[in-house]
């Protein structure tokens, strides 16, 4: 009798500590099985979504993203634009007057090389000249005149900007081309007579020739271009100008009587 109540005890005790094999697949399994519902439900969604059109799912996605991290940083700016545009920030007068400069240097130099007879010769000291032009007279005016003119007309519409064409036309133009003839004149040994004769003979027609050229120039310039990035666009249309204007300046002195 003990030795049954024994071995009772002892079935109990095992059947009360034994877990049955289904018992340890549900508790194993019951991670993949909560796993592989959240994916049905994930992929349901995303068929759903594409069906109605896009909307978007309220389930998030578990599944890990292979694409690399996207870079919100602008690119770096690079190159002799990004070098230039760092200069006229940092000094702009001076990177005013050096543009200018060159870009008369070469006009100059396209005018003569346009007008030379087969057997002359280039006239350096004339390119220096009209370098010397552009570094200390126009550089600084153009600086000047466009910083002013925004200030005092700070608008881009159509009627400012045909207010900064007829002021450009009327104050600016003249007064640099007279500044302009009588420079050269002036470095070339003219007397103050000639100049007065030249600036007679030649002051008028090169105001005419200008009518036609500077305001499509100087509309382009006051519509769409930053201020601090006028007197560049200037001076480039000035490259054409200035292949006429050092050959007008070129020409032989006029008679003073």
């Amino acid at each position: 009798m003990a030795a049954s109540s024994v071995l009772q005890q002892l079935r109990r005790r095992s059947t009360e500590l034994s877990v049955s094999r289904a018992d340890l697949a549900v508790f194993f399994d019951a991670p993949s099985l909560a796993n592989s519902q959240r994916r049905r439900a994930y992929a349901t969604s995303r068929n759903g979504a594409g069906i109605r059109g896009g909307a978007k799912s309220s389930i998030p996605s578990f599944e890990p993203s292979l694409s690399p991290p996207v870079s919100h940083r602008r690119p770096t700016e690079n190159g002799f634009l990004a070098w230039y545009l760092g200069s006229l920030e940092a000094r702009p007068i001076v990177t005013k007057c050096v543009t200018s400069s060159l870009i008369y240097a070469a006009a100059d130099l396209t005018s003569q090389m346009i007008t030379l007879p087969p057997s002359g010769s280039l006239d350096l000291i004339r390119t220096l000249r009209m370098t010397a032009y552009g570094l200390i007279i126009l550089g600084p005016s153009q600086h000047m005149w466009f910083n002013s003119l925004s200030r005092v007309l700070p608008k881009r519409d159509a009627v400012t900007t045909l207010k900064k064409i007829f002021m450009g036309q009327v104050i600016y133009g003249p007064c640099m081309t007279t500044v302009f003839f009588s420079y050269n004149a002036g470095l070339q040994g003219e007397t103050s007579g000639d100049i007065v004769g030249r600036l007679k003979r030649d002051l008028l027609p090169t105001m005419r020739n200008g009518i036609l050229f500077w305001p499509i120039c100087d509309f382009v310039t006051f519509k769409f271009i930053p201020v601090h990035l006028q007197p560049l666009v200037n001076s480039s249309c000035s490259y054409m100008w200035s292949i006429y204007l050092t050959y007008m300046a070129s020409l032989k002195k006029a008679s003073s009587d």
